[in-house]
This record gives structure tokens, C-alpha cells and sequence, in this order.
């Protein structure tokens, strides 16, 4: 199954390429934001993030809505176990 996180645009990184640090449960990450390339992130913004590319935006009630549902599925956990980076 895949799954698309929501992230929130912290800051954007560069524009060739396109990339952002993202808070995603807590953890930053850097992605891709190649495939919103008709309607880019700003920071602030809410993105759904898989495999290291912003799928698409989201509004902030979206977010929400999706990450309290991982909570409830007790999923919240594993997917932030997902982005953080190796140790």
C-alpha cells in the first residue's frame, strides 16, 4: 500500500531543483518539489509527501483530518519511524 504523508513547507531550498524542507510528525526532511511544478509550495503550506516527492497540496483541515486519522490507526508512529533519516 503506499502512502502519502502531510507535511508542512518549512522553507524552500533551491529552485533547480526544486526542493523544500519539510516538517513531517515532527521530523524535517528535504524533498523534491519537481511535481508541483503548475502550482508550487510556499512555506506554510501543506503537501503530501511519498518517497521524498511532494505529491501535492493540501489544505491545513486536510492535513489535519489525515493525521489524526494516522493517530487513530495507530499508524502515526510508523510513518514518522518512515522519514526520519537512518542513525
Amino acid at each position: 500500500m503506499c502512502l502519502a504523508i502531510p507535511a508542512q513547507v518549512c522553507e524552500l531550498l533551491s529552485h533547480d531543483p526544486p526542493l523544500a524542507m519539510v516538517d513531517i510528525l515532527g521530523v524535517r526532511r528535504k524533498v523534491s518539489m519537481d511535481l508541483l511544478a503548475d502550482a508550487p509550495a510556499m512555506p506554510g503550506d501543506w503537501v503530501l509527501v511519498h518517497v521524498g516527492f511532494a505529491m501535492g497540496k493540501i489544505s491545513a483541515e486536510e492535513a489535519d483530518e489525515q493525521l489524526k486519522l494516522l493517530s487513530m490507526l495507530g499508524e502515526s508512529e510508523a510513518a514518522r519511524e518512515d522519514v526520519e533519516e537512518p542513525r
